[in-house]
């Protein structure tokens, strides 16, 4: 059996970013086509651990090998570009070389025109070349690559957008898109599904699971990370431990680990205790004696020196620092909580969703969900009375008392500090204010941070904190747990499931749909379908519902759609290839030389195969749309 071969290994890395220690001797290895999750609380050095691997920072201290011609291809979280062109453009530029190669092909066509002879044999050999590099190289197929990813991505609204005008989140969207086109060696991806939809998540996944390269992965989405790696590595306290298996089973398997370290330090302390106990007792007798007893003195002298020997074993940290908080109500609402009839909403004469309806009664969990650009967020703020309708109704239940919690919660709050943002809206003295923000980890000085320099997660901290201590009875919550380390991300699940009010939340994390709510609301193409169910008993039924109700004309013309974009796209192909085909048949009218004429019947050879594929494929397309 041949061995799996390494790419990245690292040799006891340490890092520190200003004095303050991250991380200090790890030592691992990234093998071939290994699909590696890298979890860790926030703050743990996730993302510090992956600039070294991709090259972006230096270590302090230890080596760092990569393979020779290792192709890294790296998406960070949140960043900005300053690259002028189109998202189109910027995705192209992914296949510069083989647009480069293309450009020389075309300027020796041009150049071939005007000549004969030797000159000429010289330039069709020099195309030969070219032509058979780009062909090899998938020169034929960049419009369609991109395509697919494009779609898959869910970027065909930003496709001619100026990348300076995009959004952190879009940016990181399309970052991710030139990554995955590159096809690179070792895929590094920094929470790669923070601001997918579930669509794009399940497109990404597929892509992952069929990718042919290397991958490490940090991610607090479980679900994905269940789906697609082959071995997790746990980043905590500074140190990293792995663990061949999905993520569901590293937690069982750290668990146990945890405890049989526990178990190992209850053991050794034991043994410790023991001999103190035995060299206390020596040194008793020893002096007890008269004269004094050396013999006794020398026997714990060596005891000593024995317990000086033994490897201490670190007291295994079973539980760390959380959030302790329950999320209580005594002021029960009406029991009907939110009612939508028959509401629609319009922008600039189009209609984003019509003639919807939706019902909450009190201790309802439901969760809406759906593509990014379909309405949630609008339906949610139509709840909150922050958006019109443009037509039906919204009606708010009797005494009923909202608390909502965006995924841009603080965002306009500068040089406002986490205390007096609390005791903004919570009556409660300096003191009991520190007592609560402390449990929500809020320690000391950091109660003075100024709101808009928190991180998504620690904004989500302070907002649930707010909450805890008021009379909320209805919760809205948009994308949650977005910013959340797993740990965080259980702790509210567990609040929000014993949380005795209703609950309204718009999220694309699977595992959290599917642990805390009871119904699905699904919007899809301005229709709210209904499932009373957690996400994956929804996702099954609505599969169901497809194949056995689907609109025949609806799905023909989405079906004809797809397939003239990839008409379109392979009808390009075969004027290129024909057009190249024209120019070695004549070439080869215009050249003696032996060896040049073996290398463009090759060539040729290579292009109608390629030719005819394509026209299958064209055959194939059109019989699927009669």
């Amino acid at each position: 059996m041949e061995e799996t071969k390494m790419i990245v290994q690292t040799n006891k890395i340490t890092k520190n970013i200003a004095g303050q220690l991250i991380f200090e001797d790890l030592t691992m290895q990234i093998k071939e086509r290994e699909i590696i999750g890298l979890v860790g609380r926030n703050g743990s050095g996730k993302s510090t651990f992956m600039k070294l691997l991709a090259k972006q920072d230096d270590v302090d201290s230890g080596e760092i090998h990569w393979r020779k011609q290792l192709n890294i291809g790296y998406v960070s979280q949140m960043k900005q570009h300053r690259f002028k062109g189109t998202v189109r453009e910027f995705l192209t530029s992914t296949y510069h070389h083989l647009i480069n190669l293309q450009k020389e092909l075309h300027q020796l066509e041009e150049i071939m025109k005007n000549q004969e002879g030797k000159q000429l044999e010289l330039s069709l050999e020099r195309y030969g070349k070219l032509l058979e590099q780009f062909s090899s190289s998938g020169g034929y197929e960049i419009e369609s690559e991109i395509e697919k990813v494009i779609t898959g991505l869910n970027l065909k609204k930003l496709e001619n957008q100026a990348m300076v005008t995009l959004s952190g989140g879009e940016s990181t969207k399309v970052e991710l898109a030139k990554a995955l086109l590159a096809k690179p060696d070792l895929l590094l991806l920094d929470e790669p599904t923070n601001h997918l939809d579930l669509k794009a998540i399940e497109w990404l996944t597929q892509f992952i699971q069929s990718f042919s390269g290397s991958a490490l992965i940090i991610s607090h989405d479980r679900y994905f990370l269940d789906e697609i790696v082959t071995s997790i590595i746990d980043l905590e306290d500074g140190s990293m431990h792995q663990y061949h298996t999905n993520y569901s089973t590293f937690v069982v398997d750290k668990e146990a680990k945890l405890l049989q370290e526990f178990h190992h330090y209850q053991e050794q302390q034991k043994k410790i205790k023991k001999m103190k106990e035995a060299i206390k007792r020596l040194r008793i007798w020893a002096n007890q004696a008269n004269p004094p007893n050396e013999g006794l003195h020398k026997r714990a002298r060596n005891m000593e020196r024995a317990l000086e020997r033994i490897e201490k074993i670190s007291k295994p940290k079973l539980e760390a620092n959380t959030m302790k908080f329950d999320l209580k109500t005594s002021k029960r609402s009406g029991k009907d909580v939110v009612s939508l009839e028959q509401v629609g909403k319009s922008f600039q004469n189009r209609w984003l969703f019509r003639e919807m309806n939706f019902h909450a009664r009190f201790q309802d969990k439901i969760a809406i969900i759906g593509d990014n650009g379909t309405g949630k967020s609008t339906l949610l703020k139509m709840m909150l009375g922050k958006v019109v309708p443009s037509e039906g109704k919204v009606t708010i239940g009797s005494q009923v008392k909202i608390g909502y919690l965006s995924q841009h919660s603080y965002s306009n709050r500068k040089n406002e500090t986490i205390l007096d943002v609390f005791r903004e809206q919570v009556a409660v003295t300096e003191g009991e204010a520190r007592n609560i923000l402390a449990r929500f980890l809020f320690f000391g000085k950091q109660v003075w941070t100024s709101v808009d320099q928190l991180s998504g997660g620690e904004k989500m901290r302070l907002k649930l904190a707010i909450f805890m201590n008021q009379e909320i009875n209805l919760l809205i919550l948009d994308e949650p747990t977005n910013h959340l380390d797993i740990d965080s991300k259980e702790i509210v699940e567990e609040a929000l499931s014993n949380f005795e009010g209703t609950i309204i939340a718009v999220s694309h994390d699977r595992y959290f749909l599917n642990k805390v709510f009871t119904q699905i609301y699904w919007l899809e193409s301005g229709t709210l379908l209904h499932f009373p169910g957690n996400y994956n008993w929804a996702r099954e039924k609505k599969l169901e519902s497809s194949q056995l109700n689907a609109n025949p004309t609806e799905e023909r013309k989405r079906t004809k759609k797809r397939h003239l974009t990839e008409k379109k796209s392979l009808k390009k192909q075969v004027i290129e290839i024909e057009n190249s085909i024209q120019n070695i048949e004549f070439k080869l009218e215009h050249t003696s030389d032996y060896l040049t004429l073996q290398t463009l019947l090759k060539e040729k050879e290579l292009l109608e195969e390629k030719w005819l594929d394509i026209i299958e494929q064209d055959i194939d397309e059109t019989e699927e749309m009669q």
